[in-house]
């Protein structure tokens, strides 16, 4: 199955003249045949195509369904972006395709990048689910400093993982489930007194194993234990 992405509807969608070109030129679609459509909140919309031109394809909706999200758990992982964006955005897909719910980049002290594109941000997050025919989009937050984010008092679990320690308890021995948030740092890491506001702010200190992982792959380890624990 092929899925699109549509962020309005009536009792029809108009496919933009790219997406016309995927549907027709690439999946061979014709006159009658059906495409499959999320808003990414959940709404799974089935329709026909009556209509097909140079320009725009036309499509009648026929059918729609409400789909739960794939896990059962709350996940918000804020991370520093990478020097090398290239890593920060394949971080973006491949957590959506695990499964996450939140995502806040945040500017930490050692941080070498200090802003994103949003806007490409939210189309890698889109693709994402499309590619893994998921039918909830994550949320993606502008840019904070990390002292704004950690003053948030909303998350049952709060971790921050970091190297500045031996003998951490790993993530995968914690005790995992409702809502959580992880805190993953720069290539730098985080300082010692980010680590420690961090901790008088009610979070706990995490390891990701006995390896040192790239800032992009930290988060990815951070969403898939998650997933398995859950």
């Amino acid at each position: 199955m092929q899925l699109f992405f549509c962020d309005n509807y009536n009792n029809e969608i108009v496919l933009s003249a790219e997406e016309s070109k995927h549907a027709i030129k690439v999946l061979r679609k014709g006159i009658g045949d059906e495409l499959y459509f999320t808003n990414g909140n959940g709404l799974f919309l089935t329709g026909k195509i009556t209509s097909i031109n140079k320009l725009k394809t036309t499509v009648k909706i026929i059918s729609e369904e409400r789909k739960k999200k794939s896990h059962d758990y709350l996940l918000h992982i804020a991370i520093a972006p990478t020097k090398n964006i290239d890593r920060f955005e394949w971080f973006l897909e491949k957590a959506t395709e695990i499964g996450i719910d939140e995502i806040t980049p945040i500017i930490c002290e050692r941080s070498e990048r200090k802003a994103i594109k949003l806007e490409r941000c939210k189309r890698i997050l889109k693709s994402a689910i499309k590619q893994s025919l998921k039918f909830h989009l994550p949320i993606i937050n502008n840019p904070i400093k990390f002292q704004e984010l950690i003053n948030n008092k909303n998350y049952s679990n709060k971790y921050i993982a970091h190297c500045n320690k031996k003998n951490i308890v790993s993530l995968k021995d914690q005790e995992l489930g409702g809502d959580t948030l992880i805190l993953i740092g720069p290539e730098g890491d985080f300082s010692i007194s980010e680590t420690n506001h961090a901790i008088e702010n009610g979070f706990k200190e995490i390891s990701l194993g006995k390896d040192r992982y790239r800032t992009e792959t930290a988060g990815v380890i951070s969403t898939h234990i998650i997933n398995l624990k859950n």
